[in-house]
């Protein structure tokens, strides 16, 4: 064969390579994409745990490689130059390809056996699916259950999670949000609170008692205000916390009053619903990528979850309000999914040594 042709076919098949054109690494990729997003080479640093340092040389490194500034440093923060706006959704858009071939890598393996990420609020978490759970793990015993009990933002997009159980839909149009049902809050205090301080009889008695409150990104700023009809909580308010355990823990050991889903009188608490016309209403929304329908595993723990919180079967979680005391007799089978007891914590002394002479039994 002729030199010339073994040249012009050897042509037809050269490739480029990285030395004729400089490609750009994937993290750095992603780091321009955080810093977009969040307008400041600090915060984006903060949220993937690196140096602000190391953040600000490796986007340097970045635009030196692509010959072009990305960014315009302000005091005010950063702004994308016209070459960093033409890039940013083709960046977006190789994330997004990224996300789609690790969430296929996962869920490759057949059946109903691997791992299942549940992002899920800390109070239905422990106290509604966690009960549950250990039943429906009996039945599909090579699958790993994985429970996230958060109170932040989780995004099933970017795979925080397969699953998120959140009180807001997301906003993101690829995603599939499911309404699983609605979650009432009610006021309780302890038997013991009411046989110390007894009971308000309206909001306006709030002021004479003290409330514990609740903290959360996924709770409105100012629901405690607006629910008890109050300009401020001064006065009011003696116990904060961001955890829903901490609120039921604070309320059975008689520190106050405080907000617990309606159902926890039927599941056993020991606390006494206080009825001054003030309650709250939270959606609940189950939120995944429509790609993990593909996958047995993640299709049962989706189906699992929706039975649930089936408010046909739980009245709990209908749209109406029920008072606690009715749930008492309709949701006597979830009682005793929760062991038949209580949620209060184990008195401090009870398992370690005998109650000390200086304290009183009942305390």
């Amino acid at each position: 064969m002729p030199p010339k042709t073994l040249h012009s076919r050897a042509a037809k098949t050269h490739r480029p390579t990285t030395t004729e054109y400089p490609t750009p690494s994937w993290d750095d990729l992603r780091l321009f994409l955080n810093c977009a997003e969040l307008g400041s080479f600090r915060r984006a640093a903060k949220e993937l745990g690196i140096d602000s340092a190391t953040m600000v040389r490796r986007i340097s490194r970045l635009e030196d490689l692509m010959g072009q500034r990305l960014f315009l440093r302000a005091t005010g923060g950063l702004k994308l130059t016209e070459e960093g706006r033409r890039i940013l959704e083709d960046v977006r858009a190789m994330e997004q390809a990224s996300l789609n071939i690790s969430r296929q890598s996962q869920m490759a393996s057949q059946g109903v056996r691997g791992l299942v990420r549940v992002a899920i609020t800390e109070g239905l978490g422990t106290y509604w699916v966690l009960p549950r759970l250990l039943e429906f793990q009996k039945a599909n015993r090579f699958l790993t259950f994985e429970l996230q009990a958060t109170m932040q933002h989780v995004d099933v997009g970017r795979l925080d999670a397969d699953i998120s159980i959140q009180f807001t839909r997301p906003s993101r149009p690829d995603l599939k949000a499911v309404q699983l049902g609605y979650l009432h809050v009610y006021p309780f205090v302890s038997e013991g609170y009411r046989r110390m301080h007894g009971m308000p009889k309206s909001v306006n008695d709030l002021k004479l008692h003290r409330v514990i409150q609740q903290i959360s990104p996924l709770l409105e700023e100012g629901a405690y205000e607006r629910g008890l009809g109050v300009d401020s909580l001064e006065g009011i308010v003696g116990v904060r916390t961001n955890a829903s355990s901490a609120v039921l823990y604070a309320v059975e050991r008689d520190a106050g009053i405080g907000f617990l889903p309606s159902y926890a009188l039927a599941l056993g608490a020991r606390v006494v619903p206080v009825d001054i016309g003030v309650r709250h209403c939270l959606d609940i929304w189950m939120t995944y990528h429509p790609d993990i329908r593909k996958s047995k595993r993640h299709v049962v723990v989706i189906d699992w979850l929706r039975r649930i919180f089936d408010p046909k079967r739980f009245p709990c979680f209908h749209e109406s309000f029920v008072h606690p005391r009715e749930l008492l007799q309709s949701m006597s089978e979830s009682a005793a999914i929760n062991y038949g007891g209580s949620f209060l914590a184990a008195h401090p002394y009870s398992t370690f040594s005998p109650v000390p002479s200086s304290i009183p039994e009942d305390a």
